[in-house]
């Protein structure tokens, strides 16, 4: 049988202490895939790296990097064994060195390794800090610094990556190209990588998965597309903030009712006895827009996105509900105008708590 490339078994996180998440199991199949952990701040994504790194020691469970035992109860490898590279979200570059030094730091720790696959050159290229090599730690701007020590980290050619929100002081207008970038680097040296990040988006785009934690455990663990589009619990909807839930019932095998809005009629992921009463996931993008329609809400609010508006709508019993249009539309509503949805309402699949 073959073994996961990094496996995660039954795993207290704990760190002073105090268990972060409890009882956590996931597992990273293959060499070369990127997992992201999303979650609110404190609640122990970064005491899963450490433990991992081998920072924090393991109480109960097991991990086991490309089939060997690295923490337990019983054996801990020393961080400095294990071949895994960890980029704090501080950068923690050394003051005293310049930029160049610092990073050229990781070059010479590993002389004795196999053939580079990622010259200094291009990793300095494909990160964009050429400008600010003979320069010192405080010379530069939080987000350089980051991409400093992501250099160092890569060119550590670790057999595990992990990343500490490691593109949060990248300004907006350049956080994207740093993402196609590192996605580019990850995937030419198939370095296996954990990323932290609070950023859904960012999670979707880079991760082959995504791991959810809340309430100090591992709630939901699949393909960012899952995650998005099939969120399996009331705590993961509400974290991710992409659409809302409103009461509905059950009114046939493939049909519900909401007073507001109407019959909807889709594919149930979930099946559920007619008369059942739920709570119905409804996206942005769930809904079509319509002058000509005769369901027709109030707009309170209008978000323009670039390529797209947020419209939120206010029906007859003051639900609030999001609706996605392209910003190319002809007819731009402004508050408290009426806004056509289209019907009938079919929703591809169902997503009921």
């Amino acid at each position: 049988m073959k073994n996961n490339f990094l496996e995660i078994k039954n795993v207290d996180f704990t760190i002073g202490g105090k268990t972060k998440v409890k009882n956590a199991s996931f597992v990273i199949e293959n060499e070369g895939e990127t997992l992201c952990i999303l979650g609110p701040s404190g609640i122990g994504k970064t005491t899963i790296l450490r433990t991992i790194a081998g920072l924090e020691q393991v109480e109960k469970g097991s991990i086991k990097l490309n089939g060997k035992l690295i923490s337990s109860k019983d054996k801990h490898v020393e961080p400095e064994n294990r071949n895994v590279s960890l980029a704090f979200q501080d950068n923690s570059l050394f003051p005293h060195y310049t930029v160049e030094k610092n990073i050229l730091i990781s070059t010479e720790r590993n002389k004795t390794k196999k053939k580079k696959k990622l010259s200094f050159k291009e990793v300095i290229g494909l990160l964009d800090i050429s400008k600010i090599l003979k320069k010192y730690p405080h010379e530069i701007s939080a987000g350089e610094a980051q991409r400093a020590s992501l250099a160092r980290s890569l060119l550590t050619q670790p057999d595990l990556l992990l990343l500490d929100e490691p593109l949060s002081n990248v300004d907006q207008s350049f956080k994207e190209e740093i993402q196609v970038r590192l996605k580019k680097i990850l995937s030419k040296l198939k370095i296996t990588t954990i990323i932290v990040t609070h950023d859904s988006y960012e999670a979707f785009y880079l991760g082959h998965k995504c791991a959810i934690v809340l309430d100090g455990q591992i709630k939901q663990f699949d393909d960012p597309y899952n995650v998005y589009h099939f969120p399996n619990s009331v705590e993961v909807v509400n974290f991710l903030n992409r659409g809302i839930l409103i009461p509905a019932k059950v009114t046939g095998e493939n049909s519900l009712e909401n007073k507001d809005l109407g019959t909807i009629n889709g594919n149930f992921i979930k099946h559920y006895p007619k008369g059942s009463k739920v709570q119905l996931l409804l996206q942005p993008e769930d809904l079509e827009h319509d002058d000509k329609s005769n369901l027709k809400l109030e707009v309170v609010d209008r978000k323009f996105r670039g390529t797209n508006f947020i419209y939120t709508l206010k029906t007859n019993s003051d639900l609030l509900i999001p609706v996605f249009v392209h910003s190319h539309h002809e007819h731009q509503h402004e508050a408290d105008e009426k806004f056509g949805i289209k019907r009938p309402i079919n929703i591809d699949h169902i997503v009921c708590f």
